[in-house]
């Protein structure tokens, strides 16, 4: 794996002014830059959400085929939202300053059948670090059946992507389910990511006891106690989990696989721009006033922010997102938003789209460019 190198020499001055002005906003507000009450009462609400229609499917006795899959749907929702508002801050660090707090909820990703580390390394370390960069940052990897950005090439398939993307937004979760943490180890010790020897063994046998209580739990005691075929309930379980892949993707990818982001394939190992500067070109918000969105997506509405600020717990956001914005604007730096969720995922398959008839395309600017 190639570790680029950011310019160090770029954007100085913006770095160090946002820097300087978040700190100030903390400071001056008295506020912590990690979970606050709204936050905790966020978490134990999710996980209400997530682990109601659970026992309630193992002790209730239902036999309605309907109301079985309701649950099951309402769970999948609920997984997918624990990953996007719990799940997700805890392993960045930035649900306390408590490392211990951070790794009990981040036993969050434990119940929902995702390892803690592989998804750190993909995440926090590929992700964040080398947004939009071709062959390093996974998330935008084609896997043959898609064509995420102009550098990838494009098959006679792709052209029907904006089409078949929804039923393939169902396998990621289901790889994490199954066999991507043990691939990804194996990958990320080659990669040294994962330090070899004890090390490794000892995230092996993580990965293993995770696997076994998750699918202990959340595969064979449903299977075995609802009183329907466990065949039946099977089915319903991989739908379930495909209502929270789905979700999980459509939450992610319209923040970076959208007609603003810019997407790099670089040659050698310098990159020409800041990281700073990198993050804002590869990254897009959107439904900034939508609260009720923002809550469900911990938000992955306000990603900006995010990629700027891991550290900062996401309930911070709303307020930071208009210092980033003046910032931005008063260094000529672009800061690119959309209105709602709804123009975000428009846009998001209409690149599909776009992408898969065209070989040139190249983006368009968003739909609009937020003013502080």
């Amino acid at each position: 794996m190639i570790r680029y190198k950011f310019s160090k020499k770029q954007d100085q001055e913006f770095t160090a002014t946002l820097k300087s002005r978040v700190n100030a906003y903390f400071q001056e507000s008295g506020l912590n830059r990690d979970a606050n009450t709204a936050m905790i009462v966020k978490s134990i609400l999710l996980f209400t959400w997530y682990l109601s229609p659970y026992f309630i499917l193992i002790f209730g006795g239902i036999t309605s085929i309907p109301i079985l899959m309701s649950l099951w749907v309402i769970m999948g929702l609920g997984k997918a939202f624990i990953g996007t508002a719990v799940m997700h801050d805890s392993l960045h660090g930035s649900y306390s300053k408590s490392q211990k707090v951070n790794f009990w909820m981040g036993l969050s990703a434990m119940i929902i059948g995702v390892d803690s580390l592989i998804w750190k390394i993909q995440h926090n370390v590929l992700h964040h670090t080398y947004t939009n960069i071709e062959d390093t940052d996974e998330d935008i990897l084609p896997r043959i059946v898609f064509r995420f950005s102009q550098n990838q090439p494009k098959k006679w398939f792709h052209r029907f992507q904006h089409l078949y993307a929804p039923l393939f937004y169902c396998v990621p979760l289901l790889e994490w389910l199954t066999t991507k943490d043990f691939l990804k180890a194996f990958d990320y010790k080659k990669m040294r990511l994962i330090k070899p020897g004890a090390t490794f063994r000892k995230e092996l046998a993580a990965i293993i006891a995770r696997k076994f209580f998750y699918y202990i739990f959340f595969v064979v005691v449903p299977m075995l106690v609802i009183p329907i075929p466990a065949w039946l309930t099977l089915v319903m379980i991989l739908i379930s989990s495909g209502v929270t892949g789905i979700m999980l993707a459509v939450i992610f990818q319209t923040a970076h696989v959208v007609p603003s982001a810019a997407f790099f394939k670089i040659e050698g190992e310098e990159v020409e721009h800041s990281w700073t500067a990198h993050q804002l070109l590869t990254t897009c918000n959107y439904g900034m006033n939508d609260k009720i969105l923002s809550w469900l997506v911990g938000g992955l509405n306000f990603q900006i922010e995010h990629h700027l600020f891991p550290d900062v717990c996401h309930v911070h956001y709303p307020q930071i997102a208009p210092i980033v914005q003046q910032t931005t604007k008063e260094f000529g730096l672009p800061y690119y938003a959309v209105e709602s969720f709804s123009d975000a995922v428009a846009s998001h398959f209409h690149m599909l789209k776009e992408l898969g008839r065209s070989e040139e395309y190249a983006g368009q600017p968003a739909y609009f460019t937020a003013e502080a």
